[in-house]
C-alpha cells in the first residue's frame, strides 16, 4: 500500500509537469497544478484499490493516472479568455 501511495503521487506530479509544459498559459499557478495533480492521482489510486482490491499492480496506477488527468482537465481555462465579471447587484 505504501508503494502505491508513493507511485501515485509521483505519477500525479509527472502528469502535472507535463500539463504545465504543454499548456503553459492556460493553467493557474504552478503550485495549484502540482497539488491538484498529485491529490487527484492519490484519490484515483485509492478509488481503484478500493474497487479492485490489492494485487492489481497495473490497474491501480492506471486509475491514478486517469483520475489525475481528469482533475487537471478541470483547471484548464479557455484560450485567450479574460475573467468574466458578473453584473453588479441592484
Amino acid at each position: 500500500m505504501f508503494w502505491e501511495f508513493i507511485s501515485s503521487v509521483v505519477l500525479g506530479l509527472a502528469l502535472s509537469w507535463a500539463a504545465l509544459h504543454t499548456l503553459p498559459g492556460r493553467l493557474p499557478s504552478h503550485s495549484t497544478v502540482f497539488v491538484t495533480g498529485s491529490l487527484g492521482a492519490l484519490f484515483g489510486a485509492y478509488l481503484t484499490h478500493s474497487a479492485l482490491g490489492s494485487g492489481h499492480l497495473l490497474a491501480t496506477p492506471a486509475g491514478a493516472l486517469l483520475v489525475g488527468a481528469v482533475t487537471l482537465s478541470l483547471l484548464i481555462r479557455p484560450r485567450g479568455s479574460r475573467p468574466v465579471r458578473s453584473a453588479p447587484a441592484q
